[in-house]
């Protein structure tokens, strides 16, 4: 007789699930199994539906707000994404990057491209209205992340909820954000120091699928990269010539440029496809494939074959992105719930 164990991990809602499964295989190839289930609460005290008894309509009025902008510009959808991105990144989670101020954290230098406070600052006015002090910026902001993958044709997910605002909001925290001049062992870093790992990483920057970023933040790469007056390498001779044409070495530096050619308004895999054939815009980008584990994670995205077999790249952004939005998050009496989400209450 031959006893197997197999351990694995779902997230279901707002706990996390470990199931043993305990395989009984005898000599006449019957197979028993036991399920051992032990439950852990989610860090944080996050939980889907959270305010469904307190303010039942508050998922509905983000989606619907977040739909109206999205359907005038489509490219707000990255904004909103990128927008939560920078919120975890600095003190967790809890809508610092809202709040307005010479000093605040909107207004550190990595920040300023940052687009979208006019879509949660809606959707915020109207839920003070139908549902005074109960719904946080923090979780607007969390819920409009994952509307804006939706419509843009990615995946949905259940959002857990109950976070509540921050009291600190300051542009010198906002210095080790992740920078498209990092390579990818300071990229590895900063993730680290956040809880997420190689696998986060590499599927979290999938967002850049539906991206778009400043010329002057990649025209290095274009025209002296490395000072050495060259053009970087590792740029296919086909993006070279694109990204020269729409960045000219003297041109708008302010001008904007997708970070996924030819799928820049679907939330697809088509971005690792493209890193993997040297057509990556940013620097950071093309780096995750000089690196041998984030190269086969993002083989693995860009694969036809592989891409559908191993990891599943709608699949696993999901589960990235509940990480993320669990960063440091603050519940119960922490922070507060902000009447205005540009100011502390």
């Amino acid at each position: 007789m031959f006893w197997y164990i197999v351990k694995s991990k779902l997230a279901i809602d707002t706990q996390l699930v470990l199931v043993f499964s305990l395989f009984i295989v005898d000599m006449k190839e019957s197979v028993f199994f036991v399920i051992l289930v032990m439950i852990l609460p989610v860090k944080g005290q996050l939980k889907t539906r959270f305010y469904s008894s307190s303010c039942p309509k508050a998922e509905d009025i983000v989606r619907s707000t977040v739909e109206s902008y999205y359907n005038k510009d489509p490219s707000i959808a990255a904004g909103l994404l990128r927008l939560h991105f920078h919120d975890c990144f600095v003190q967790g989670c809890d809508g610092s990057i809202l709040i307005k101020g010479t000093s605040a954290e909107r207004n550190a230098l990595p920040n300023l491209g940052l687009r979208g406070f006019e879509v949660i600052d809606d959707a915020k006015a109207q839920l003070e209205a139908l549902c005074p002090g109960l719904v946080s910026c923090a979780d607007i902001l969390a819920l409009a992340a994952r509307d804006s993958v939706d419509l843009s044709d990615g995946p949905s997910w259940r959002v857990p909820t109950g976070r509540r605002d921050g009291r600190i909001s300051s542009s010198s925290q906002a210095s080790n954000l992740p920078s498209p001049l990092d390579s990818t062992a300071v990229q590895r870093q900063k993730f680290a120091a956040k809880g997420l790992d190689d696998h986060d990483l590499v599927t979290l920057v999938g967002a850049h699928t539906i991206g778009q970023t400043d010329c002057l933040f990649f025209r290095y790469r274009l025209y002296n990269f490395t000072a050495t007056g060259n053009s970087d390498p590792t740029i296919s001779q086909a993006s070279l010539a694109q990204l020269q044409s729409l960045c000219p070495k003297d041109g708008d530096g302010s001008k904007r440029v997708a970070l996924d050619k030819g799928s820049q308004t679907k939330f697809d895999a088509s971005f690792f496809k493209n890193v993997r054939d040297g057509n990556a815009v940013l620097e950071s980008d093309q780096r995750l494939l000089g690196d041998a584990t984030t190269r086969n994670i993002l083989q693995n995205y860009a694969g036809s074959i592989r891409g559908l077999l191993g990891f599943k790249f709608d699949l696993e952004f999901p589960k990235a992105m509940l990480k993320m939005s669990s960063i440091e998050v603050k519940t119960g009496a922490e922070g507060e719930i902000r009447k205005v989400c540009s100011k502390f209450n």
